[in-house]
Parts: structure tokens; C-alpha cells; sequence
């Protein structure tokens, strides 16, 4: 498993390297309620404004995604539990507009960051380049304090998993 993640952080550190070079270095996206984030990559992972000296969990889901909604209430818990110390930042996929996110949020009781993918299609492209997404969802990236990728994985992972990983992250 080491290994995978050391090919997985030297390949996305080749591509960002490559693409910084030819792509502008920063990316400002808004959220569902207009706060606005800029994104910059760096050669390990992110840099995100307003969340810094955080643990970062980047999750791409999908509203009618079986895997994803059963995500929600654990990462709903998780923002609780350790508000402060981890940001959780949510890009929906599968074409809600930021009206149909803020009723789905609203619904859920969503209480982390959302984004519209279909408002942030250049967010999103960046991200499936540099990470080599092929689109499977539920899909999170994880960052440590740092901003450095530290994870990914495409597919469900249980609460325990996502608090073992928020664990070793804050370290």
C-alpha cells in the first residue's frame, strides 16, 4: 500500500509540475452560499485558502450516489466532532446547480463546505488530471496540515476508516 501511494504522490507531483508550468497557478472557486476559496496547486497536493493548518478531505460525490449519501452523516460527524481541525469540502458531480444543492444540504444537514462541479467545471477538470480520476464516485482526496496529498481513493470507506485516516493526518 505504501508503494501505490508513493507512485500515486511522485506521478501527481510529475503532472503538477508539468501543468504549473503551462496552466496559470491559482483557481478561485465559490461555494454554494458565494464564499469564494483560491486553490493553488502545489507540487504535493493543495493549497486552499481558509483552510489552512487543517486536515483537508476533498470528496466528490453524487446526489443520487447510493455509496455517497451514506457518506454524509459520517462526514456530518466527523466536521463536528472535529471542527477547527478538519475541513471537509464537498464537489457534487452530477449536475446540481447551486439552487438544488443548497435544498439538498439543507435537507441533509450538511454542515461542511459543498460546491457545485457543474459551477466549477475547471475545478473539477484540474483535479481529475492531476489525481488521474476516471470518475467513480464517491471519490476523496486527503490532505494533512500541510496541504500535501497524503490519500485517495475511489469508493466508500467506512466512519471508522475516515477517522483512522483524520487521525494519522493531524499527526
Amino acid at each position: 500500500m505504501k508503494k501505490l501511494l508513493t507512485v500515486v504522490l511522485l506521478t501527481l507531483a510529475l503532472v503538477s509540475t508539468s501543468q504549473a508550468q503551462t496552466k496559470k497557478k491559482s483557481l478561485h472557486i465559490k461555494d454554494i452560499d458565494g464564499k469564494s476559496y483560491t486553490v493553488s496547486g502545489t507540487p504535493e497536493g493543495l493549497k486552499i485558502s481558509g483552510m489552512e493548518d487543517k486536515v483537508v478531505f476533498l470528496e466528490f460525490f453524487g446526489h443520487k450516489c447510493p455509496p455517497c449519501l451514506m457518506t454524509i452523516p459520517h462526514l456530518i460527524d466527523m466536521q463536528k466532532k472535529h471542527k477547527g481541525k478538519l475541513a471537509v469540502i464537498a464537489v457534487e458531480v452530477q449536475g446540481y446547480s447551486n439552487s438544488q444543492l443548497k435544498r439538498f444540504v439543507k435537507q441533509k444537514g450538511i454542515n461542511y463546505t459543498v460546491i457545485s462541479g457543474e459551477q466549477e467545471r475547471l475545478f473539477v477538470s484540474y483535479i481529475a488530471q492531476r489525481a488521474q480520476w476516471e470518475g467513480g464516485i464517491p471519490f476523496l482526496i486527503a490532505l494533512d496540515t500541510k496541504g500535501d496529498v497524503q490519500f485517495i481513493q475511489a469508493g466508500l470507506l467506512s466512519e471508522s476508516s475516515l477517522e483512522d485516516l483524520f487521525q494519522q493526518l493531524s499527526k
